[in-house]
This record gives C-alpha cells, structure tokens and sequence, in this order.
C-alpha cells in the first residue's frame, strides 16, 4: 500500500467486471491492467513497485501503463480535496476498467462526474441522533424524553447531521431560549427540528488537475489529449514573440545591457 492519501484511485461509475473487460488491449497491457484493476484503492502502483509483482521490467512496465493511459483506463494528476483545511494537492493516479474517452476525463477533473456512493455501514443498535436525544434532559431537564419520544425524533436529527450540522449546533437550536413552563417536550423538540432545520450545502467538488505522463507538466484536459502534452508529442509551441523590433528598441537594449555590466564591474571593484 502506498502512503495514506496517495496510491491508486478508482474512477466512479465503472461497469461490472467480467473476464473481457481488457480483451481489446496487447497481452502484456492487458495482464498489467487486470492486475491493477483487482488492486484496492491506496494500493502503490508506480513502475518500481509493480516490477517486483509482475514478470516485466520498470521500462516495459512504464510503457505500458502510458499505453494503458493512451486506451483510457488510466491518468495521472493532483487533487485537493474540498473543504480539507489543507493547501497540499495529493498526487493522484486514477484508473478505470471502463475504458474513457478525453471528453469523459475532462468532466471528471471539472467534477462533472457523479462520485459513487460510499456502501453503508452497518448502524449501531443506538444511532448517534437518538443518543443525542436520550441526553437531551442532562443540558436541559425540561427536554427529557421518553424512549418512544427518542426512537420518533431521532430521524429528524438525522436530517440536521446529513446536512453537516455538529452535534452542539443541534443542542443549540433545541435549548436556547426555552419558554417556562414547557408543557411538551416532545412537541417542541419536533417544531425546533422541523422549523430551523437548515438549508442543504451546495456540494462542491475537488479541484482536480491532470499532469502529461512523461514530462509531468500539469495542463487542461483539452491540451493533454490520451494524456499527452503537445510537447511531448513533438507538436512546435507558437512563436508569439517574431515580431522584429525597431532600431530604437535594440539600442535601447543594448544601453541597458552595458549600463548593467558597468554597474556590476563597478561594485566589484576594491574600495
């Protein structure tokens, strides 16, 4: 496994695995890509780790996943996640059986791409919300509630915490300003729920960017086409600097040029 944060990443809304889901590759790509395919997330899958599993050297190795990245099963780039309270950007590599196209890559770094649901866990015999609730009289005896009243309220507290409100925000809201005397407790715990529940968040995506598998230069999706930069590919950057200057202007230069030097002669000469 690699460092916690880095390693192989899956790509959300992959197809079901069968045994052809990489007949369209070359032998050695396709053995390769099934042995990272089987691989869980956080798994370390660079060159020198997957050369000492698999009978192919690093060079061949290398090859091969730029080829795998080529067909679409795989791309490299950094990510930082979303309301992490971090500057860091987390090397990513993501791969996928179902092989994408460049228009499918470019949505996922854009954050187009639904995430897959997370499988649900198996709940406790006493959800966080109803133990909140059965506590509910120690911060206010006025609130105490019944184990009938707990098991009924508890999914409305439910809903305060998908929307990421903490466990304080909701005591808050259900005991500030209580009336005296409070004749059900029941009744305005269910009206403080339901009447202040707050809105949901708008979801925000990570922020996602690709890098050129050979020299690593990060860039947009549309200028790293199968995950090559336009260097790499031996395409000529434009020349937006051609235009010849004026006379004035090299002379100009040329003055500056030997006004720095003077001044550079100057100051390393002995006082």
């Amino acid at each position: 496994m690699a460092n916690p944060g880095y390693g192989k990443r899956s790509a959300p809304g992959q197809l079901t695995r069968t045994n052809h889901d990489f007949a369209h590759l070359p032998p050695r790509e396709a053995a390769i890509a099934a042995y990272v395919d089987r691989l869980p997330d956080g798994a370390e899958i660079s060159v020198k780790t997957l050369a000492k599993h698999l009978p192919y050297g690093q060079c061949a190795l290398r090859t091969a996943l730029n080829n795998l990245q080529r067909a679409g099963h795989l791309r490299r780039g950094r990510e930082h996640l979303a309301d992490s309270g971090s500057q860091l950007w987390i090397t990513r590599t993501w791969f996928t059986r179902t092989a994408r196209d460049d228009d499918w890559w470019a949505a996922f770094t854009r954050g187009d791409v639904p995430e897959e649901e997370p499988p649900e866990r198996a709940r406790p015999t006493r959800s966080r919300a109803h133990i909140l609730l059965a506590a509910l009289g120690r911060t206010a005896p006025a609130l105490s509630l019944s184990q009938a009243d707990c098991a009924q309220l508890a999914p409305l507290v439910d809903e305060w915490f998908a929307r990421g409100v903490t466990e304080e925000a909701v005591l808050r809201a259900l005991t500030a300003g209580l009336p005296t005397p409070v004749h059900s407790p029941a009744a305005l715990v269910r009206r403080r729920l339901t009447d202040k529940l707050p809105p949901e968040p708008l979801p925000r995506p990570p922020l996602r960017v690709l890098e050129c598998a050979k020299c690593g230069v990060p860039g947009r999706p549309e200028a790293l086409p199968d995950g090559i930069c336009g260097a790499c590919r031996g395409e000529r950057a434009p020349d937006h600097n051609n235009a010849p200057l004026d006379a004035s202007a090299v002379h100009a230069r040329a003055a500056e040029i030997r006004a720095a030097i003077s001044l550079r002669r100057h100051e390393r000469t002995p006082a």
